[in-house]
């Protein structure tokens, strides 16, 4: 797939630097990794090399696309090791956790959350958030392998019902059970909906 008939060029995956303890967490990474590469889309993520973080690097790249790694340097030699960091097509050292996740959204068209801990779900929330506010019309995506957001998923349904979640038409994560779907849902989605220029979603954050 072509930069012509891709509406998107870059795909940021959130999700765990460890592996968990269901396998079926890292066999999402890796096809994840590889879905985008087949899908002419470069991956931009935290930059581990470890864990799930490090099996959907590893599937993008043993399919031949890119990667953006954007890591602050705190973290280099605990979700990484500098050697495999050098392995990646292209690496970001920020001074801190702020400026990365600024990096992260700028070079992004879509966002997906895989299984985690508590840092992937404050990155999907904050994007979410931007996106309740208008800043952004990106597509969000929660990778729900194995029902693992299934808890995550009713808590956002309780704080609509109790009238807490304004602007709700603007807060709609896809939720894509197959990591081989992931993928073909965004673009679908994007096709679907149409979605505003990247420099002024950009502008308004």
């Amino acid at each position: 797939m072509n930069e012509e008939t891709t509406p998107i060029l870059s795909v940021c995956v959130y999700c765990g630097s460890q592996p968990g303890r269901d396998e079926a967490h890292m066999q999402a990474g890796r096809t994840l990794g590889k879905s985008i590469a087949d899908h002419g889309l470069r991956l931009v993520y935290g930059g581990g090399t470890r864990g799930i973080m490090g099996a959907v690097a590893s599937g993008v790249l043993s399919s031949g696309g890119h990667v953006t790694g954007i890591i602050p340097e705190f973290l280099m030699d605990k979700e990484a090791t500098r050697h495999s960091l050098g392995q990646l097509n292209e690496l970001i050292v920020t001074a801190d956790m702020h400026e990365r996740k600024h990096k992260m959204f700028e070079r992004a068209g879509a966002f997906v959350a895989l299984p985690g801990g508590i840092g992937t779900l404050e990155e999907i929330v904050e994007i979410m958030t931007w996106a309740q506010l208008g800043r952004h019309r990106k597509p969000m995506v929660f990778g729900n392998v194995n029902g693992f957001w299934d808890p995550m998923l009713q808590l956002i349904d309780h704080m609509r019902g109790q009238g807490f979640v304004h602007t709700a038409h603007l807060v709609q994560p896809l939720v894509i059970d197959r990591a081989e779907d992931i993928i073909p849902g965004i673009l679908a989605s994007v096709r679907a909906n149409g979605r505003e220029g990247e420099a002024e979603i950009i502008a308004r954050l």
